[in-house]
């Protein structure tokens, strides 16, 4: 497992203060499919920037895998290989095992090459979230990314175990009975594999476009501390959330400053917000009020998840973190 000591890792966390950090080289090129104002795409090529070239990734069947691999042309610049869609961590592993191996006998030279996996929320957070579980309990060195759109964007719109409250989707369509058919609340990733993972070395939660250069940093952090770590990133997605694709990067910054997707990082066991929602929150409908998803959203349910956030907010036991109300005490 890697090791990296605090004056460097310190070094990484600080290594790109301003948009002229950050190197112009480009491993995610011209060549990619994505829908205009694609958030996830952005992701790509940060993650990537951030990593440098002597990375390997492998990325499960989603929106990322369709676009990024049409016949005899492709954006990576890296070896890439695709993987199926529960598969994110089990290939992960794989790579980790396989450089390992090589590196072990001598067929491969014994350097840092960053592993990185990345999967859509149907693949990472529901699909295949045995198998980051089983990486995440690992010993190899390995990052696993979760680009969230919150719905199964590569096959239309269905509703995943990410998808907001109350949002329209081809399987949560509103109806003239019931306004709101998406009654479940965000599944919290993130938080549930950083509680029940401790070998984790790193996890944290991402927006690519708010706070500037914190996603690229974030992933620079955990290359540089090695062993399994997992970034849940929030990708803004014009098709399924029905804005216009020039305002992706208003509704990522809305979403992070609304406190409905918090930002942190566990790093060992010990947290901090990378933005701070504890006070001076947007009110939800900012965020809300920009996606055609919601366009069914009264008062009413514009109330209620304005209720659910202040409550994670206020009322949990670890902020905006863990869902255990605040006041828990043994008998």
């Amino acid at each position: 497992m890697a090791v990296i000591d605090k004056q460097e890792l310190e070094k990484k966390e600080k290594l790109y203060t301003t948009v002229h950090d950050v190197p112009g080289e480009e491993f995610y090129s011209s060549g990619h499919r994505t829908c205009e104002g694609c958030e996830s795409a952005l992701v790509m090529r940060q993650f990537v920037k951030a990593a440098g070239p002597r990375t390997i990734a492998t990325g499960s069947t989603g929106c990322m895998y369709v676009a990024n691999t049409s016949y005899m042309t492709t954006p990576w610049v890296i070896p890439w290989m695709h993987t199926q869609l529960g598969a994110g961590g089990s290939s992960a592993i794989g790579t980790g095992m396989a450089l390992r191996a090589l590196m072990r006998k001598g067929k491969l030279k014994d350097e840092k090459i960053n592993n990185i996996s990345f999967c859509g929320d149907l693949g990472g957070a529901d699909m295949g979230i045995g198998g980051i579980s089983a990486a995440l309990q690992s010993t190899y060195d390995l990052l696993i990314i979760l680009y969230d759109n919150e719905s199964a964007a590569n096959t239309d719109i269905q509703a995943t175990g990410s998808t907001t409250w109350g949002a329209q989707t081809t399987f949560t369509p509103t109806g003239t009975k019931n306004r709101v058919m998406q009654n479940r609340w965000k599944k919290n990733t993130a938080a549930m594999l950083a509680v029940g993972h401790p070998n984790a070395k790193y996890i944290a939660t991402a927006c690519a476009t708010f706070p500037a250069l914190d996603f690229m940093n974030k992933v620079g952090k955990a290359l540089a501390i090695g062993g399994p770590t997992f970034i849940h990133s929030i990708d803004p997605c014009p098709k399924g959330w029905d804005y216009h694709p020039r305002y992706s990067h208003e509704v990522g910054e809305a979403a992070v400053k609304s406190g409905i997707f918090p930002l942190y990082e566990v790093t060992n066991g010990s947290i901090k917000y990378t933005y701070d929602a504890r006070k001076n929150r947007i009110p939800v409908s900012e965020y809300l009020g920009k996606q055609g998803r919601f366009s069914h959203f009264t008062s009413k349910e514009t109330n209620f998840v304005q209720e659910m956030v202040d409550e994670m907010w206020e009322e949990w036991e670890l902020p905006g973190i863990l869902p255990i109300k605040n006041g828990l005490r043994l008998p």
